[in-house]
């Protein structure tokens, strides 16, 4: 949803009512995860996706009906389907797709919400997709606020509390209660959809590899930021797809970002700096912080020396354990961009329990 909302909000601001799938819910072996969002506008036009071009066909006829019968339906497409062959998805898997008309009376609150993910503050939508008769009300939920259209205080409180602890992870996806908002129960679907601030890249060391480093980082979604201490090579012109280029010692920048809580469990970082007087002052910050990722760039004779040079300077086993080094998968790598491929996927593999063995090789399901 994130990559269509812009588009969204404008195609309603014009006065436009535009068709909108989301995927709510997958099983097996489906493309795209939950929140992943296709819109029809009233052009034709079609921006996003909701399985990789396996439903698109299906999603786009069924926005249009949606938005001219004005009215959302909760459509499931997959393998168990019989026409699953026809519809495309002849890859395995099963996907819900949520499809709703979408306009200025629909999501009065749409502009908002578009105006606080700009600002990369936290926002998630709350949507009724099964109920015998509030499907398609929503509550949209700040940290410290929440607004919408849901008759039963009961059913809007309880959603708003379980929406907050979604947003907090980051994560989207359904919950199910009793008609009248019942922890224990059926009868009502709510997909929430969480847009919470992209997590953070930070890439440690102004040579060619971090230019390659950035480059893939933005690509990946990450909000990437460059630090070196030396001026002369710490520029954005060097680095013209990082969100910003700093001036720092890097552990000092480290330091100053977590005391201030700007970095959490998703921020990845890659240590390229090649320098002990800058690589293990930075790891000693960095490894004992609650981070998604440190990598550090070297040869097997440079991570034996920062082993003992961390050692000393009072790291415990568990604090060294959590170091990827020498950094990124075993690719063959030889280039900045291949060593950068290298570093991504060692990334992805561990945020996803992935094993970084060739699928051809391995058996059971591909998404973990």
């Amino acid at each position: 949803m994130r990559d269509v909302l812009a588009e969204l909000a404008d195609r309603v601001d014009r006065g436009e009512t535009v068709g909108v799938g989301t995927v709510v819910a997958t099983f097996s072996s489906a493309p795209r995860p939950p929140g992943a969002a296709m819109l029809v506008g009233a052009d034709g036009a079609v921006v996003g996706s909701v399985s990789g071009g396996c439903v698109e066909g299906a999603v786009y006829d069924l926005a249009q009906e949606v938005v001219r019968e004005d009215r959302p339906v909760l459509q499931r497409y997959g393998v168990s389907d019989d026409d699953a062959f026809a519809v495309g998805l002849t890859c395995g898997g099963i996907i819900d797709v949520y499809v709703e008309p979408v306009n200025r009376q629909s999501f009065p609150e749409l502009p908002e919400v578009l105006q606080t993910v700009r600002a990369q503050e936290p926002v998630a939508i709350a949507t009724i997709v099964e109920h015998p008769e509030w499907v398609g009300r929503r509550v949209v939920v700040w940290p410290d606020r929440a607004t919408g259209d849901i008759p039963s205080a009961r059913a809007r409180d309880a959603i708003t509390d379980d929406a907050r602890g979604l947003l907090a992870t980051g994560r989207s996806g359904t919950l199910h209660y009793g008609p009248d908002g019942q922890r224990r129960g059926e009868g009502m679907a709510v997909f929430v959809n969480s847009f919470e601030p992209p997590p953070r890249m930070l890439v440690f060391g102004a040579i060619d590899f971090a230019a390659a480093v950035a480059r893939l980082g933005a690509f990946l979604g990450y909000r990437v930021t460059v630090c070196d201490a030396r001026p002369v090579f710490a520029t954005k012109s060097r680095f013209p797809e990082a969100d910003e280029v700093v001036v720092d010692w890097p552990h000092r920048y480290l330091a100053g970002q977590a005391d201030a809580g700007k970095v959490d469990e998703r921020t990845v970082v890659a240590v390229l700096t090649h320098d002990p007087k800058f690589d293990v002052p930075l790891l000693e910050v960095a490894l004992r912080l609650k981070l998604g990722y440190v990598g550090a760039m070297g040869s097997r004779r440079t991570h034996d020396d920062r082993l003992r040079r961390l050692r000393e300077a009072g790291l415990a086993e568990g604090e060294l354990a959590k170091l990827a080094s020498p950094i990124g998968l075993d690719l063959g790598a030889r280039t900045p961009e291949e060593t950068a491929v290298s570093i991504a996927a060692e990334i992805i593999a561990l945020r996803w329990g992935g094993g970084g063995e060739r699928l051809a090789r391995t058996d059971g399901s591909i998404h973990k």
